[in-house]
């Protein structure tokens, strides 16, 4: 055991509030983590977590222990990537968080191609599509579609996709192509439903009332509808592309300015950026690009909107 496991052990149990979640967070043992607990408390003379059967709290002790035990530790952090910025061999654990469609198919092959080049790191790739709190559960870095709310997060913009209008070859010949938004109102709409998100299509300024018979909270689920002909799909074009190329999926409206939707890496603030965190972000950015790499395979143009 090193003088630092008990502290990190503790911090990570203060911040998720769970010796089991600190545990996963950890690769440890649930009952490691808690020997690890019980000897800092040891070592110090003071109880710094107060356990029962539900719940745990820190005492007044441990509050004051977790302060300066978490800004030892982000020193330590800092200080590892001031000096490791030129290193190319990196080791230690990566925890990466996505959302679920965009990262099976953009996402994770630039994790394998950065694991086969940095063989020395431990990986952790989370895909869903809830917001997680990146400080609670202990990821390095996220990686979000759209709208940002207001954090003390780093954001880094990676690339910046569209917004597509689509339905099958077999639905436009049945049902005419839309020339324009008010013409679209009339037609069946595949629409994407979750959270806050009510379903309401939004171009700029504009928000399109539209109706149609299926509401989903993944993409992947219209986009499949839009292939079966049951209507029209707004939909990311990272969702769309192998359809739209193989012809499952035509583009309608292209003459209107699509809505634009950055992706963006989120990672908490320090003064120094861990390496593996800075050297993966820009492998994605490289790899993305302006337009994005699935855009190009569509022959779209780069974007322009600002």
């Amino acid at each position: 055991m090193t003088q630092l496991e008990p502290i990190i052990a503790f911090v990570r149990v203060a911040e998720l509030k769970s010796y089991t979640r600190a545990a996963e967070a950890l690769s440890l043992s649930r009952t490691r983590v808690s020997r690890l607990v019980m000897a800092l408390e040891t070592s110090l003379g003071v109880r710094l977590i107060q356990r029962t059967t539900r719940r745990l709290h820190l005492t007044a002790e441990g509050e004051r222990y977790l302060a300066h035990a978490q800004g030892i530790l982000q020193a330590l952090d800092e200080a590892a990537a001031d000096v490791g910025s030129g290193v190319t061999d990196m080791r230690g654990r990566l925890r990466i968080n996505g959302p679920m469609s965009f990262g099976t198919r953009h996402l994770s092959p630039l994790v394998a191609r950065f694991m086969v080049e940095h063989p020395g790191l431990d990986v952790r790739l989370d895909l869903n599509d809830r917001r997680v709190d990146l400080l609670e559960e202990g990821y390095d870095v996220a990686i979000r579609i759209g709208n940002l709310p207001d954090s003390s997060l780093v954001a880094r913009r990676l690339t910046r996709c569209r917004m597509l209008f689509c339905a099958s070859p077999d639905y436009l010949a049945r049902h005419g192509t839309p020339k324009n938004l008010e013409a679209l109102k009339q037609h069946p709409c595949l629409r994407y439903r979750s959270g806050s998100i009510n379903g309401d299509w939004q171009l700029g300024s504009t928000t399109l009332t539209t109706q149609g018979p299926l509401e989903s909270n993944n993409g992947d689920v219209l986009t499949h509808a839009a292939e079966a002909g049951l209507g029209i799909a707004h939909q990311p074009s990272f969702l769309v592309t192998e359809s739209i190329i193989q012809g499952r999926l035509v583009p309608v409206l292209e003459h209107i300015a699509p809505k634009v939707l950055d992706i963006h890496a989120l990672y908490p603030a320090r003064r120094f950026l861990p390496a593996k965190v800075e050297r993966f972000t820009q492998l994605l950015a490289d790899a993305w690009g302006s337009p994005p790499s699935w855009e190009r395979e569509m022959g779209l143009s780069p974007i322009t909107q600002q």
